[in-house]
């Protein structure tokens, strides 16, 4: 039977950014839906879309694979830096060539360009993983990296001897996240996939995963009973982040949460020090906020320190600079058109327009910049 353990991370480009492409040409060809709210509330200065380009962002999620700057640039250009992310991903150059590119880009642009280190856990159960793991580490942060990535691989495809799935609060990994947590490393948790993939095709919340899960039944866990379920896995990251409460955890993705914004509040009430990004999961905000925008908006504030702004786009190693910019730049527009207007717009994760959350100045600034620079003090650093 087809290996339904590996689970994809949809790179180059993935699924959720070529239906995101395609909502910006349709918002773009047809603009605002009629009788769309466009004024700001009394007391709240709000950003526009003529100040996309002018406000400094980050992207604090992306996987860019090739050591050319030009793209770097071209973000900066419209305002944005960005955190690249190395992953043990099979789809992604190889952890030593992710890591060779990142060094390379934060050493030509380090104004520009921060990165996140990553292990690789097959063989995790041997004599020796952890010394070379944090050898491996403690090399990267040398070479300037701002934390460490932790993938999904652990607990859907890491298998011990016994064939079981081996869990992310296994005791094989506690000594690893105790030396995270003594030495101040952010660990960028990825543990999971989103609630949708162990949902029937007709129940799932938004239009990209259905169309994923429908052509890749290898990967939808509702189709496989015999692998954990989503209640499993965030119940083993949940132990094993209550085990090291001074742990820097950061969610990847709403922390696999996106389902519901009352259980990601819950999630943080639980872990103070936990933050999130909303990487690739942007679409689920918007689905909950066609069905209860003021309680998205009310989130989005109530935890707007706790919050960072990310797309998961992928850069493959022979794709340029220019090609990237093409399909990242109406996604980043859409997204801000979200965040920052009261305008009402069709996006192709949804069958109906969704209107945007009109956040204050003050909230966008810790989502999209100031929250990112807080949580990585190190990154973005120019030479001196």
């Amino acid at each position: 039977m087809t290996d339904t353990t590996r689970t994809p991370s949809r790179a180059a480009p993935p699924a959720w950014l070529a239906a995101s492409l395609m909502a910006a040409a349709m918002v773009a060809s047809m603009g605002a839906v009629p009788g769309a709210q466009a004024a700001t509330a009394a007391g709240e200065d709000r950003y526009t879309m003529a100040d996309f380009a002018k406000v400094p962002k980050i992207d604090a999620h992306v996987h860019l694979h090739n050591a050319d700057p030009a793209f770097v640039d071209a973000a900066r250009r419209l305002g944005f830096q960005v955190l690249t992310i190395n992953v043990d991903y099979p789809d992604f150059p190889p952890l030593d060539e992710q890591q060779r590119v990142a060094v390379a880009l934060r050493q030509a642009r380090p104004a520009a360009v921060a990165w996140a280190v990553s292990f690789s856990s097959d063989t995790s159960d041997r004599p020796g993983w952890l010394d070379a793991t944090k050898q491996r580490i403690d090399a990267g942060l040398r070479a300037g990296a701002v934390g460490v990535k932790v993938w999904k691989n652990i607990g859907m495809s890491l298998r011990d001897p016994q064939g079981q799935l081996v869990m992310i609060d296994d005791a094989r990994f506690q000594p690893l996240f105790s030396w995270f947590e003594a030495r101040g490393i952010p660990m960028l948790g990825h543990q999971g996939e989103p609630h949708n993939c162990w949902l029937p095709l007709d129940q799932m919340t938004v239009l990209n995963d259905r169309d994923y899960f429908a052509h890749h039944p290898q990967y939808h866990m509702a189709l496989h009973p015999e692998m954990p379920s989503w209640e499993d896995q965030m119940a083993a990251r949940d132990r094993m982040v209550a085990a090291h409460p001074k742990l820097k955890f950061i969610g990847m993705h709403m922390a696999s949460l996106e389902r519901n914004v009352d259980e990601l509040a819950a999630f943080l009430d639980r872990f103070p020090l936990a933050k999130v990004d909303l990487a690739a999961r942007i679409g689920q905000l918007q689905y909950q906020s066609q069905r209860d925008r003021e309680k998205v908006r009310r989130f989005m504030i109530q935890y707007q320190d706790r919050l960072m702004y990310g797309t998961d786009v992928s850069q493959p190693p022979q794709q340029s600079g220019a090609e990237l910019l093409k399909e990242v730049e109406p996604v980043w527009r859409m997204h801000w058109r979200y965040f920052n207007t009261e305008e009402t717009f069709k996006v192709s994760d949804l069958e109906q327009p969704v209107q945007g959350l009109g956040l204050p100045k003050a909230v966008v600034d810790k989502l999209y910049h100031l929250n990112a620079a807080r949580s990585f003090p190190t990154a973005w650093k120019a030479a001196r």
